[in-house]
């Protein structure tokens, strides 16, 4: 079973620069693409679209990705 995260629920995910803390924008379910990025997020297989607190970028993960 999935993770079921809300808009506005703190979470943290390793990058390579080590672990990096931030928001959940929104669930996303259909393609997308974020700076340049192709997101394969599908209403099966969902992302979350995240935004760092450190640098305000966004991302986009899987939820087993997101603690």
């Amino acid at each position: 079973m999935s993770k079921q995260l809300k808009k506005g629920d703190a979470v943290s995910w390793d990058t390579s620069q080590g672990k990096t803390a931030g928001r959940v924008i929104r669930k996303q379910s259909s393609p997308t693409k974020i700076k340049g990025h192709k997101v394969k997020a599908s209403a099966s297989e969902p992302q979350y679209i995240v935004e760092s607190d450190k640098s305000g970028k966004r991302a986009a993960h899987r939820p087993d990705e997101l603690s």
